[in-house]
């Protein structure tokens, strides 16, 4: 599956499955903006990795996506699409127990900062006429959990804006569809769920390559689909 001289966007890019989906494209052939809030963290990932372009920036902060967009169009010329791994996680409280930080901190995350950077590139990929996008969205989205409230609506928001998206993009060729993962199997969970059996859970390498595929144009057909992945949890 090649994607040579294809620029690809990852946000969250120091995080795990950041990670393993730069590496999974770079391997593709793919160049690579990366995007994370942590410039310790994206030196420190991806020193010295050529056909890469490290950005700082939060995402939160409209502004500053836009700039990462237009710090990779200089780069490299075009970029051929997104993948937004940014997202974040927090479960304990009942819904009407629910602090109006969580609500505020996993919407923000899940959600906001996949608007802001749609709003920087969405314009670029149109112009183009063409692009692939695929969102992180989650198994725990497809129904409501007990003390995951929050964190359900905001995925499920998001796996919604996908779909919206999709339908808005795909006459400009432009691919929108999502995955679902369940628990992924990484060095953070595995502390956090010691008494779990990690084998029934996703690895990030096997995530990554659902993404990888979905950006190739081998997915040009696939439209507004929210993709299960879930290991043998599934």
């Amino acid at each position: 599956m090649a994607l040579y001289q294809h620029a690809f966007l990852i946000t969250g890019a120091a995080g795990h499955l950041g990670r393993a989906v730069a590496q999974r494209l770079a391997e593709a052939g793919a160049q690579l903006l990366l995007v994370d809030r942590d410039a310790a963290a994206l030196s420190k990932a991806f020193a010295a990795v050529p056909n890469l372009l490290p950005f700082a920036a939060d995402l939160m902060d409209p502004a500053q996506a836009q700039a990462a967009v237009q710090a990779g169009v200089t780069r490299f010329g075009r970029l051929a699409g997104l993948c937004h791994i940014a997202g974040g996680f927090r479960m304990g409280e009942a819904v009407h127990e629910t602090s109006d930080a969580t609500w505020d901190f996993l919407f923000d995350l899940n959600v906001r900062t996949f608007v802001n950077m749609s709003r920087a590139l969405v314009p670029h990929l149109i112009q183009q006429g063409s692009g692939k996008i695929v969102t992180i969205g989650a198994t725990a989205a497809q129904r409501g959990m007990a003390q995951m409230g929050a964190y359900c609506a905001s995925k499920s928001s998001l796996i919604r804006l996908t779909e919206a998206m999709s339908a808005e993009l795909k006459r400009h060729h432009i691919n929108v569809n999502c995955v679902l993962p369940s628990i992924i199997d990484t060095a953070d969970n595995r502390a956090a769920m010691p008494d779990a059996d990690p084998a029934h859970w996703v690895s990030p390498a096997a995530l990554a390559d659902v993404i990888a595929f979905l950006v190739s144009d081998a997915a040009r057909a696939i439209h507004g689909a929210a993709v299960p992945v879930t290991g043998l949890s599934g």
